[in-house]
């Protein structure tokens, strides 16, 4: 107690100084039992910083963690008509900034969009709403190519073809429509089946389906569906989920990969539709998928220095499932 209470009565003439070397402010006076939370204080408003920024400050190489004092030694305690320097360093600062600005908007839907997903040559732009409605847009102008009309609900999600010709949208009305990027126009019959609302798209990938013919869909009902986008009829329906199927993933092995509520990912042999595996251990829904082969399957088919298509004989895929 005796020498806190000399420490308070005792002061000293101290300098900010910078790692590397500048003077910060004039030299002042300070209590030797100032605390690093006071220094954080007087720092940061001789620097003007407008949000705080958080300092480890250091006297002849000691950090002072609690008080000014305690990191003192006996010679500088006694020389307090010399200026004592207090170095400060920047600390690294971990936390999420608001969003403050937007580059542009796109408006054109009526109510909230739901679903959107770039072209696999980066250069269109497809969006599902909850108006009933897909629309394709041009990135670069920021325009709107075509609304297209044919959904009866909300539109959950969508999914480009590989080569880019074809787009696949479902709806919460358990329907799917596959639309012509290039006129707006709808490609074949209304997919009808699953009896509830349709959770997630997959087509064939590009190298086992040059003409983009096969799409695989998941459903709330708990089945997936392959179907012959040609034909406009379903080709196989996967059943063996016990609640809604969340995510499916069809990859480079012709494996189509599926999560689900019932905290299971099953493996299914897309030609014949064969169970290969169930994968447990979850202990709550599965929500999301990720292949390692990803990337390559959305843009592997064309040449990313003009877009143009790479004949599908080429390509090949190993990949390793994400949860």
């Amino acid at each position: 107690m005796a020498e806190e209470a000399e420490a308070d009565e005792k002061r000293i003439l101290a300098q900010f100084k910078s790692e590397s070397g500048d003077v910060t402010g004039n030299a002042f006076d300070l209590p030797l039992n100032i605390t690093a939370e006071k220094l954080q204080m007087i720092c940061n408003a001789l620097l003007t910083n407008e949000d705080p920024i958080p300092y480890s400050f250091f006297v002849n190489d000691i950090e002072v963690t609690d008080s000014l004092v305690k990191a003192l030694d006996d010679k500088a305690l006694e020389n307090t008509e010399q200026v004592l320097d207090i170095v400060y360093l920047p600390q690294a600062i971990f936390r999420v900034r608001a969003v403050t600005r937007c580059t542009s908007t796109i408006p054109g839907h009526a109510e909230a969009v739901i679903s959107v997903s770039f072209s696999p040559d980066g250069r269109y732009l497809a969006s599902g709403s909850g108006d009933t409605t897909v629309r394709f847009w041009d990135v670069q102008t920021e325009t709107p190519h075509h609304t297209c009309k044919g959904h009866k609900h909300w539109v959950l999600c969508i999914a480009w073809s590989p080569d880019g010709k074809k787009l696949a949208s479902g709806c919460k009305n358990s329907q799917i429509c596959v639309w012509d990027p290039d006129s707006g126009h709808q490609k074949g019959k209304t997919l009808t089946g699953h009896k509830q609302w349709i959770t997630w798209l997959s087509w064939k990938p590009f190298h086992l389906d040059p003409e983009c013919r096969f799409l695989a869909s998941s459903s709330k009902d708990g089945t997936i569906k392959i179907w012959d986008t040609l034909l406009s009829q379903c080709h196989i329906t996967l059943s063996g989920h016990l609640q809604s199927v969340t995510c499916i993933k069809w990859g480079g092995t012709d494996l189509i990969y599926s999560a689900s509520q019932d905290r299971t990912i099953k493996v299914w042999r897309a030609e014949d539709g064969v169970l290969c595996r169930t994968l447990q251990g979850h202990g709550h829904w599965v929500n999301i998928l990720a292949l390692s082969t990803d990337y390559v399957m959305r843009t592997g088919a064309f040449d990313p220095a003009n877009a143009k298509l790479v004949p599908a004989d080429i390509q090949e895929s190993g990949e390793t499932l994400y949860l």
